[in-house]
């Protein structure tokens, strides 16, 4: 029986649970089982993983000319199986065709599919003597209903700089707590360059941050530098509702900014409410977690501060979850605005008058973003938008961003006063952000 190397076995696991619902590509690569891996293997795993996921439209499209009868159903197991031997063969030039095609063969035999080996054999040999195809466009990698309306939200420029940005593998930024923290990975062989925005964050340029002690004991954790921002934006108070808090990272710098406040962080979801509670047990009883709807809170005029970063689609973050671009269905923002515009309503009810809310998405889409706040606004007479520009100056003055960070960042103002970051233009996720004062 022909081998399969480890990294190919774990990553045909992993795409089979994904597309079977089993799972997300974040939780699923953090495994034990891919821990367990060397770390060439765990590497080439995560690479053929996200890889496959990121251009599995176009491999789809690609794939279908060359099959004796192109409208034939495939099974998952040899469809997945064909996916990662095609992105191989067109993606991965360190990697030889034999390789790429003799494990392919092997995989579809061992996932019990053995009267398909010949039918993989056939196109991917196929695919490897033809003529090098021409790069595809990035934007073939996406939906076509996505990318048609980012083109006529952004212009075809933009849309172009968002699909290249979701198509390579995200910069891994980090957020230090306390100076020590550097000079461990440091030690450690992990090599660091500041953060494009913030003083407090740094980019990862080589080496597995996960495995080294800092990380491990909670001196440095993993987030991405929009997501710090949307935190950073976050008003001081002394009593502050974070009102849909896991994973907790955002509570955390809200903890670290405002020392002397008590907080309230809620979740719904009970398994993620009991992760929450435990990542923010160290800060003991200055963090008060709930397990609550954040649409149907009780508290009214309780808080100085509130911070809604609501579910959403997740269209900003393509590069780190490229499964999303899969599942999502067009009628689906409207359905999640509803939900949105709930939660809003009530961080409005549960600020006090004077307090501020920031509502956040990690979306690029319109009814996610500024046509929730609208819609919000014009049922709710006590509130008003006040403009992020003030607030990204006062962040410059504090030390807290860099200043061709807080520069980039004015440029990401709209008119409204909204602030909308677009992967690719900074690099980071896409975030929008809105501050929101209640006047009564």
């Amino acid at each position: 029986m022909s081998s399969i190397s480890p990294a190919r076995r774990t990553a045909f696991a992993i795409l089979l649970a994904i597309d079977k619902g089993r799972g997300h590509s974040d939780d699923l690569l953090r495994s034990k089982e891919v821990a367990s891996l060397s770390p060439l293997d765990r590497n080439l795993a995560t690479a053929l993983v996200l890889g496959t996921l990121r251009w599995q439209i176009d491999l789809d499209r690609r794939i279908r000319p060359l099959l004796k009868h192109p409208n034939a159903k495939l099974e998952p197991e040899v469809l997945i199986v064909l996916r990662l031997g095609v992105f191989q063969l067109l993606h991965m030039d360190r990697i030889p065709a034999r390789a790429a095609i003799d494990e392919s063969v092997e995989l579809a035999k061992q996932s019990g599919h053995r009267f398909a080996s010949g039918m993989v054999n056939a196109v991917l040999r196929k695919l490897a003597a033809s003529p090098a195809a021409p790069a595809a466009d990035f934007r073939q990698a996406y939906l076509s209903w996505m990318v048609e309306r980012w083109t006529a939200f952004f212009g075809e420029a933009t849309t172009c700089a968002v699909c290249r940005y979701g198509q390579a593998q995200p910069v891994v930024s980090i957020r230090l707590n306390g100076s020590e923290a550097e000079a461990e990975l440091t030690a450690e062989g992990v090599a660091l360059r500041p953060g494009e925005i913030l003083r407090a964050a740094r980019q990862v340029l080589s080496a597995d941050v996960t495995h080294t002690a800092a990380f491990c004991e909670g001196r440095v954790r993993i987030q991405d530098e929009g997501s710090q921002l949307i935190a950073e934006l976050t008003p001081r108070g002394r009593k502050i509702l974070d009102c849909c808090a896991a994973p907790g990272g955002k509570t955390l710098i809200l903890a670290e900014r405002n020392p002397d406040a008590r907080i309230v962080a809620c979740e719904s979801n009970s398994r993620r409410e009991r992760e929450l509670r435990h990542r923010l047990s160290p800060l003991g009883s200055r963090i008060e977690c709930r397990l609550a709807d954040a649409a149907a809170l009780e508290d009214d005029a309780a808080f100085d501060v509130v911070l809604a970063d609501v579910p959403c689609s997740g269209t900003g973050t393509l590069g780190r979850n490229p499964e999303i671009r899969h599942r999502l269905q067009q009628d689906d923002l409207s359905r999640q605005a509803a939900r949105q515009q709930a939660i809003l309503h009530s961080a409005l009810r549960a600020v006090r008058p004077g307090g501020s809310v920031i509502y956040s998405t990690c979306s690029l889409e319109p009814e996610e973003n500024q046509q929730v706040v609208n819609a919000v606004l014009s049922e709710s007479k006590d509130a008003q938008i006040v403009s992020l520009q003030a607030r990204i100056e006062e962040l410059r003055t504090d030390g807290i961003l860099t200043a061709a960070g807080a520069n980039c960042l004015l440029q990401c103002i709209t008119p409204e006063g909204f602030l909308r970051l677009l992967p690719g233009i900074l690099q980071t996720d896409g975030f929008f952000a809105a501050l929101l004062t209640k006047t009564a």
